[in-house]
């Protein structure tokens, strides 16, 4: 597989619903959005505080409809309790002792632990053959996090995006079925890349990572937004954290977001229309919460 670029992106992509088949251009280290989702509909979901369970449960309910809803989808959630969600091929063992917040529920997304005791989560869901779906896993994660620093921007925070990795110890690495998993692609064929991995955990949690990956975004040399994905043929998932407390001043959720639609609308040409899930959709995520993502046999499968 070759190397990924990152510096100058354009590949030949086509929007069957549109019919416009212009290039989706990435250049340079600022996010640039020239092509054919320009001016489309996306949708906008405020699903407020859920359970954890459900909450993973309907991102992957709304990766499963993208072939069906044919549109992007923004997801902004919170928590009814606190909780940490770790990544699809981690072991169980070892969250257990990283981290003291419970309950611990596994995500379909790759990546470590999240903690969610006062975060700003959001994911992104994607059909097959858009722009987003099209984009190697690394182009993915740097764009998201740049429309995340553009709206910190727009709120008078000065954010920089990671020039590189920066481990740290311990730290849960990336294994190849993850890079699968985010990528779409088969393990053999694939060089590491980012987008799977762990957000810091708190100081309340227990033991706190330190460190970032590359196009993590960085406040004051620290990190308090990464995000996992999962890409396959259905489309592309996005899960994304904030770690809003890891920022030294005070900023409202719903700025944020409001922001984040802002960002999207001018930079992007997105319109925005809000959404709730149909029953169809809702009854899948009813179904993945309580006979997958709450089972034992699920979140200790490894």
């Amino acid at each position: 597989m070759n190397k990924l670029r990152t510096s100058n992106f354009e590949p030949r992509t086509s929007n069957a619903s549109s019919g416009d088949t212009r290039p989706f251009k990435v250049q340079g280290s600022r996010f640039k959005v020239q092509g054919s989702f320009a001016q489309s509909e996306w949708l906008l979901l405020q699903s407020g505080p859920c359970p954890p369970a459900f909450n993973m449960a309907l991102d992957e309910a709304l990766l499963e409809a993208m072939p069906r809803l044919g549109r992007p989808v923004l997801r902004f959630y919170g928590w009814t309790e606190p909780a940490a969600t770790f990544g699809y091929f981690q072991k169980y063992a070892e969250v257990e002792r990283a981290t003291l917040l419970r309950p611990l529920i596994r995500r379909p997304t790759g990546g470590g632990i999240v903690p969610h005791d006062a975060d700003w989560t959001y994911s992104l869901a994607f059909p097959p053959g858009h722009e987003w779906h099209s984009l190697k896993a690394e182009e993915s994660y740097r764009c998201v996090h740049e429309w995340i620093q553009s709206a910190f921007a727009k709120l008078d925070v000065t954010t920089k995006l990671a020039p590189s990795c920066k481990k740290s110890i311990p730290s849960f690495r990336s294994s190849r079925r993850e890079e699968a998993l985010e990528s779409g692609s088969q393990p053999s064929t694939l060089n590491p890349q980012p987008g799977n991995q762990s957000l810091l955990t708190s100081a309340p949690t227990g033991e706190c990572f330190v460190g970032y990956e590359k196009f993590d975004v960085l406040w004051h040399g620290e990190k308090i937004a990464g995000a996992a994905q999962r890409r396959n043929k259905l489309g592309l998932l996005i899960q994304g954290s904030v770690q809003s407390r890891g920022i030294g001043i005070s900023i409202a959720r719903t700025d944020w977001q409001k922001a984040m639609g802002d960002v999207g609308r001018v930079e992007f040409g997105v319109a925005w229309s809000d959404f709730a899930p149909d029953e169809t959709l809702r009854e899948r995520a009813e179904f993945l919460a309580k006979q997958k993502y709450s089972q034992p046999a699920f979140i200790r499968k490894r």
